[in-house]
């Protein structure tokens, strides 16, 4: 009898902290919340959709009026974002600091009790990139300090830390991952001991990127199983350690930079991770569910990393929620497909984020503008139609036609209709945006196939974005175009 209730008291202890602990993880995990996109799904219908996948934390990269007045009242913890491009200004200007803290932190946080719960303000965007060069480094830090200062002023440095997104690149090891000397890299040492020491002084997190999508493409000693935390993937050594997969090296190679520089204990939040769906081999639905499936997985055994075991992330944000049609693709094509949803709220494959339930649910009552296409008219002559679809795909977004993408091995004239509704769509459907010179054709038949989808944007209002040049993407699509052609 006491054996029995010995082993069932062991059994309830056992399933009391298995809950707990998927509790604390699925606490501890929420998204990107980007909005670089030509027809964005409304704010409130964001909200609404972070809520039914219960989702209680949300990253932006901005502090844009209509996201943060939509997310005032949730209950969803926000990171407010201030652009690489404002950090000279704060850096040098005390009062432009104070002001912004005002306009997008402690009006929303003292809104008549409509509170929104910000929790960090993210000074920059990985502003220490290579690809910056100088660009933003000189002004980081004293932009940080001057926030932090401007949000003590406001009263409110007890309840919103300040944090810098940083990026995987800031690191630079021996020789490889392999090697265990990791440091900064050198022409940011400097910069990033002070950033490190500002953090640890105002107890703030060392925010960063991991990407083994990234990794992947980057790093010649690196499989797609390593990335994808699959058991069949062969370890790699590092800091005397085995690692089974890309995202523990990656996490344990910031650990070892920052206990090199005298902070072994600094908690980190994984700022972005995720794998896109489009745009690149290897940028698949299949591929994006295994690898979110095994990262899931992998935070809510709480073993954490060979560096902290049993020590998790504080924190980890998914990158991204919706797909975003502007985001630059400087990186590669399928930096417009990160999003676990479609731009418009549709989920493109199902994983248990531990919120309590199983799988995705979609955005609900999303207008669409009408079910109309624009394809190309066989019956003309469609010798300059390559340079129409050249003119369309340099505004609007083509990244599905890339090598990889889901929409490449559509025959000619197939991916001239693609480029062609593409742009027809972006420019709310209007009849002018399908002419291409007499060879476009407005069709209420879906001329999508296989796994190509011909989409229909959502019916919004933000036309303003409308005409921006895209001269990478006129690059790629050319390209793409006399591979077909």
């Amino acid at each position: 009898m006491g054996t029995s209730i010995s082993h069932f008291l062991i059994t309830l202890a056992f399933i009391i902290i298995t809950i707990s602990t998927i509790a604390r993880v699925s606490e501890a995990i929420g998204v990107n919340w980007g909005t670089m996109a030509s027809h964005p799904l409304p704010p409130h219908n964001v909200v609404k959709l972070l809520k039914s996948n219960n989702i209680n934390k949300v990253k932006l990269s901005d502090a844009n009026p209509d996201v943060l007045q939509a997310l005032s009242g949730s209950n969803i913890a926000v990171t407010v974002g201030v652009p690489n491009t404002m950090l000279k200004t704060f850096n040098s200007s005390k009062k432009a600091a104070d002001t912004w803290i005002h306009d997008n932190v402690t009006r929303y946080v003292s809104n008549g009790g409509n509170v929104a719960k910000i929790a960090y303000v993210a000074v920059g965007d990985e502003p220490f990139l290579k690809s910056y060069g100088e660009q933003f480094q000189p002004f980081v830090v004293g932009a940080a300090m001057n926030i932090q200062a401007s949000l003590k002023r406001a009263n409110l440095d007890s309840k919103v830390k300040v944090v810098v997104p940083c990026s995987l690149d800031n690191f630079e090891s021996g020789s490889n991952l392999s090697s265990s000397e990791v440091h900064f890299r050198p022409e940011l040492n400097k910069t990033m001991f002070e950033l490190v020491k500002f953090l640890d002084k105002n107890g703030s997190p060392f925010f960063v990127t991991i990407s083994p999508f990234l990794t992947l493409l980057q790093a010649k000693n690196t499989s797609l199983d390593f990335s994808l935390f699959k058991e069949t993937a062969k370890p790699h050594n590092f800091n005397r350690k085995s690692y089974k997969n890309s995202f523990d090296l990656s996490y344990d190679t910031v650990v070892t930079a920052l206990s090199t520089a005298g902070f072994p204990s600094m908690e980190i939040v994984v700022a972005k991770i995720g794998w896109p769906t489009d745009g690149a081999a290897n940028a698949s639905s299949n591929l994006a569910e295994t690898f979110m499936k095994g990262l899931m997985n992998h935070l809510h055994s709480n073993l954490g990393t060979p560096l902290r075991p049993r020590h998790p992330p504080q924190e980890t944000y998914i990158f991204s929620l919706l797909d975003e049609d502007q985001r630059s693709i400087a990186a590669g094509n399928f930096e417009r497909h990160w999003g676990l949803f479609t731009f418009d709220g549709q989920a493109k494959y199902h994983v248990d984020l531990g919120q309590g339930t199983k799988g995705l649910v979609d955005a609900q009552n999303v207008e669409y503008l009408s079910s109309k296409w624009c394809v190309v008219n066989n019956n003309k002559d469609l010798s300059n139609a390559t340079v129409r679809a050249l003119d369309a795909c340099s505004d609007a977004d083509c990244t599905a036609l890339s090598p990889g993408g889901s929409c490449f091995n559509i025959s000619w004239p197939n991916n001239i209709s693609y480029a062609f509704n593409s742009y027809y769509q972006e420019h709310d459907q209007r009849a002018e945006s399908c002419d291409f010179g007499g060879l476009g054709l407005i069709t209420t038949v879906d001329p999508s196939m296989d796994n190509c989808s011909f989409p229909i944007e959502i019916r919004t209002s933000h036309a303003e974005l409308f005409g921006v040049y895209n001269f990478q993407g006129m690059i790629f699509v050319i390209a793409i175009l006399l591979v077909i052609v």
